[in-house]
């Protein structure tokens, strides 16, 4: 019998992120998913390290590669929509289960469960996912101002202001220690 789940996932490439906005860059699923996951891991580090947690930065970081897979059923849904009402975003959630659901019917019965906590998260791997989708989002912005498109200039503040609105420590710390590299040419960012 034929599985198609990894057939799926590699659609991801095909499904373009900002599509309401004018891009210098075309960023799409897979790469998205990707900086996520090194960003959800490294919340996850910070959390142990600096903080006293106790999270899997390595499950935290392959949750963060299954994020936004539902996207491939449902598409990119631009934020401002998705969060325009509670009614909205009720039903879309329930969209995205149904999606999640349709994605791990297409692995084989035996592995579904190892799958599962991808798509159904504990609330504390789901909100560092969420900060690291929103990093993201920000750095997204800041490299498309970086290239001249003012496009993305209303974008980054409230993206800016979301993320600290999630009052994080290890976003905080993100932030300070991480971000301004973001906005610096190649040559400065080697140089300590």
């Amino acid at each position: 019998m034929s599985h198609h789940f990894y057939a799926m996932l590699s659609r991801m490439k095909n499904i373009y992120r900002w599509g309401l906005m004018r891009n210098t860059k075309q960023e799409n699923l897979s790469e998205h998913s990707l900086e996520v996951a090194f960003i959800a891991h490294a919340l996850a580090v910070i959390r142990n390290r600096r903080l006293g947690g106790n999270i899997n930065p390595t499950e935290v970081a392959v949750a963060a590669m299954f994020h936004d897979t539902t996207e491939i059923i449902t598409g990119d849904m631009p934020t401002p929509i998705k969060y325009y009402n509670p009614e909205i975003r009720d039903v879309y959630k329930q969209i995205e289960a149904v999606a999640s659901d349709r994605l791990l019917s297409m692995l084989p019965e035996d592995l579904r469960e190892d799958f599962k906590p991808f798509y159904y998260m504990d609330n504390d791997t789901a909100r560092l996912i969420k900060a690291a989708d929103k990093l993201s989002a920000l750095i997204k912005c800041t490299e498309e101002l970086n290239m001249g498109n003012r496009e993305f200039a209303v974008a980054k503040e409230s993206t800016l202001k979301a993320v600290k609105a999630m009052h994080l420590p290890e976003v905080e710390i993100f932030l300070n220690e991480f971000i301004e590299s973001f906005s610096l040419p190649l040559d400065e960012q080697g140089n300590s």
